[in-house]
């Protein structure tokens, strides 16, 4: 279901986000991964509040504008979604890390390659799956 109730999602930030978020899983990977609370954080801002209540999404919103970076708008609902599922994986990767598990791993990885989909690409699988689950199941 298309979100009019929100203000759409400048498409270069949500870009940038992906690439932060790709970055943070990265070097959690490599040896450090205690920025994953970090993105549970995000995501959870982000997805249940919306984009303009997370204070880094309006500071990149500026930094964007600023240097004449603007993309075209994307919908708000389908990055909310995305963001749900980025708050879900990252929940589950630090719950696992804090527990002693290696098991974080699985979902830091899951979420390098579909953050790479997006940032490199402009492929949001979470926003196919989103217009994918409402075309098929409308409200």
């Amino acid at each position: 279901m298309l979100r009019f109730d929100i203000p759409p999602v400048n498409a270069n930030v949500a870009r940038f986000e992906a690439f932060l978020t790709f970055s943070f899983c990265v070097i959690a990977l490599l040896g450090y991964p205690y920025l994953m609370p970090l993105l549970a954080v995000m995501g959870f801002i982000r997805g249940f509040f919306g984009h303009y209540k997370c204070p880094s999404h309006r500071l990149f919103t500026k930094i964007m504008i600023g240097m004449k970076l603007e993309g075209k708008k994307e919908n708000a609902g389908a990055k909310m979604f995305a963001n749900k599922i980025l708050f879900i994986a990252a929940t589950v990767a630090s719950i696992l890390l804090y527990s002693g598990n290696d098991l974080w791993k699985v979902p830091a990885t899951i979420l390098v390659i579909f953050s790479t989909l997006e940032w490199a690409f402009s492929f949001c699988a979470a926003c196919w799956a989103y217009g994918f689950w409402y075309k098929f199941f409308p409200p």
